[in-house]
Parts: C-alpha cells; sequence; structure tokens
C-alpha cells in the first residue's frame, strides 16, 4: 500500500469487472456482453469515418449523439446527458445529487458499483433488503432519503418492476431524486422514459453496451428533466469536458438509426433466454424469472462455487458472487444458440447431473 494514497483511498474496496480471458478457445458467459456484433450501420460508419479528424478534439457536447437519442425517444435534447458508459454517467450522477444529509437508498443485491461509488464519494446509505423471492419491493423506499436508486431490471438477480410500480414510488416519494439504472430494459422490461416527462425528480439511465453491441465503444446516457440534465452537465465539466471520442459518437448514432437491427437481435437473446430457462431446470436448475441477457440460477444440490470451478476447466466462464445471499447463485450471460447449447452439452456430462 502506497504512503502517498489518501486515507480515503486506502480504505476503498474498488469494483471488481468480469474476467476478460487472453485465450481464445473461451466460451465467455461472464460479462453479459451481447454475442451479437454490432448493427452493419455501424460496421459502415467506422469504415466510412474520416481518420484525419481523429486530430481533433470531440465535441465536448456530443450534441449529434444527444439528438439522436432525443429523436429516438421523442423528447427534446435538453433532456438528455451523455457519458463513457453508464458507469460514467452513474458516477456523475452520485456526485451531482446524492451527497445529502440523508442517506442514499438502494437494494441490498444490486450492482456492486453502487457502494463503491457511495465509499469512493463518501455518500451515506442505507440498503434495503430484497423479498424472499428476490424482488425489489418499493413500499420499503418510503421513507426519509436524500435519494434513492435501483436497477430495473435488477442486477444479478434479472428480476424488473412494473412501471407502474415506479410510478407510484415517484407520487409518495417528491422530495429527491430516484435513479433507474436500465442497462438490461431492452430484453423484455418497461423503461421508465415516459416517466421522465412527467415528473422532475427521476432520471433514468441506460448504456448501449447489452442492447446495442457496443461495449467496447463505452458510451452510456441518461434522460431526465432538464435542470437534472444541467447538474451532470456541471459536474462533467469540471471533471471531463470531453467525455467521448468522435468514433463513439459515430457508432452510436449509426446504432440508434438501425432500430430493426435492434430488435432483431434482442428478440434472438430473449428467445435463446427462455429456452436456456427450461433446459436448465430440467437439468435440476432453478432460475429467477429474467427481463435480461443473463440468467440468476441455482442448482438443487450442487454447490454454485463447484459448478463454476467445472465449467472454466470446460473452458466456459461464467459469473459467481460471494455475498451470502446469493452464494449459490450463478449469473449466465445468454450467448448464441450454440454457445447455449454447448453449456447445457457440458452440465450433463457433470457426473451429479448426467
Amino acid at each position: 500500500m502506497s504512503k502517498y494514497w489518501s486515507p480515503a483511498i486506502k480504505q476503498l474496496t474498488p469494483y471488481v469487472p468480469g474476467e476478460q480471458p487472453k485465450q481464445l478457445d473461451i466460451v465467455k458467459l461472464n460479462t453479459n456482453e451481447n454475442p451479437y456484433p454490432p448493427s452493419p450501420k455501424v460496421v459502415e460508419a467506422l469504415h466510412q469515418f474520416p481518420a484525419e479528424r481523429l486530430r481533433l478534439y470531440s465535441d465536448p457536447d456530443s450534441t449529434a449523439l444527444k439528438q439522436a437519442i432525443a429523436d429516438y425517444h421523442g423528447i427534446e435534447r435538453s433532456h438528455v446527458f451523455v457519458g463513457n458508459g453508464s458507469d460514467e454517467v452513474l458516477a456523475l450522477t452520485f456526485m451531482a445529487f446524492f451527497r445529502q444529509e440523508r442517506p442514499l437508498l438502494m437494494p441490498e443485491i444490486t450492482y456492486s458499483f453502487y457502494d463503491v461509488y457511495c465509499n469512493l464519494y463518501d455518500i451515506d446509505f442505507k440498503l434495503q433488503p430484497l423479498q424472499q423471492d428476490f424482488s425489489i419491493n418499493l413500499d420499503d423506499y418510503q421513507q426519509p432519503n436524500g435519494g434513492i436508486i435501483f436497477a430495473n431490471p435488477n442486477a444479478p438477480t434479472g428480476r424488473a418492476l412494473e412501471l407502474a410500480e415506479i410510478e407510484q414510488l415517484l407520487q409518495k416519494n417528491t422530495e429527491s431524486l430516484v435513479v433507474v439504472d436500465e442497462a438490461y430494459v431492452d430484453f423484455g422490461a418497461e423503461s421508465a422514459v415516459e416517466l421522465t416527462a412527467r415528473y422532475d425528480n427521476v432520471l433514468v439511465i441506460q448504456t448501449l453496451s447489452k442492447s446495442r453491441s457496443l461495449a467496447g465503444m463505452r458510451v452510456g446516457f441518461a434522460i431526465g428533466h432538464p435542470e437534472l440534465i444541467d447538474g451532470l452537465e456541471r459536474v462533467k465539466n469540471s471533471f471531463n469536458s470531453y467525455p467521448l471520442d468522435m468514433l463513439a459518437v459515430a457508432t452510436a448514432v449509426a446504432a440508434f438509426e438501425d432500430d430493426e437491427y435492434f430488435r432483431e437481435t434482442t428478440s434472438k437473446i430473449i428467445a435463446t433466454r427462455e429456452k436456456a430457462c427450461n433446459e436448465l431446470a430440467e437439468l435440476g436448475f432453478e432460475s429467477l424469472p429474467s427481463k435480461t441477457n443473463f440468467l440468476f440460477t441455482s442448482h438443487k444440490s450442487i454447490p454454485a462455487d463447484e459448478l463454476m470451478s467445472y465449467l472454466r476447466s470446460e473452458n466456459i466462464i461464467v459469473r459467481h458472487f460471494s455475498k451470502p445471499l446469493i452464494k449459490n447463485y450463478l449469473r449466465i450471460t445468454i450467448g448464441t444458440e450454440s454457445e447455449m447449447q454447448l453449456l447445457i452439452d457440458t452440465l450433463k456430462r457433470h457426473p451429479q447431473i448426467g
């Protein structure tokens, strides 16, 4: 530990990303990447991009991308904020809105970057327990707070809230910001974007990493009332005034312009998810209802860490979390049909399953 670190950093436990293996013969089902390539329009945008422009700084406002997002959702550009992946958008959100006297409320099992941000920015927070079926009960959030954040669908459980439940929370929680993290919303859940037109205290955050196959470009965005967007812009311009590079903007705009491809690939992932869920059930697995591009599943008799090690020995990587409530679950990203069939066939060869 460096003697030059500040005291706060010495106490910090950073987020641990999923493994990115170097070997090429791995079936990678651990980081919820899209198994399909980006839209052909994205590929065309890359090929046609004038490389000589890269000597210049990018547009600090990313106007073209903001307009593409606004047009897609039928809103004004002033309601849109963009950043380097939804993680950066989330980080700026925590800085801009959640350093309050009252604690931030969030689920006890959710995206593990949230408490990292709280510790990094010295934000007081309070964890709310999930129900027995791992669902979020928004009635628990009707208490004094300095903000509320939850992922919908939640991660790593995959469960989703109904839009009406979120609106009921907004009707009762009127004095603090509610952030809905929709990284996985395009795989079957209802987006809360429409609520941003009626409530000035809700911010919806999305990413192009999952449903639009642009994880390598790092593009995320937020939609909310212009005053919320102004708060994010103020923090962004005090931190990183050129957040998105030219290639990221060009490819993201192209992705939004190909809605047909987007719907085709997300539909394929949803169909593969449901098929895999049924096949896993036949092998003794119980999976939570998922509206994401992954399954959160547990075997009735084989510990999750043992299954993870077995699959790793067969060159298939899945994700396992050590938190007590979920330590017997695996999170399995939905791959292609052939990748998921390989997963099923490999599990059938396990001595306690086959």
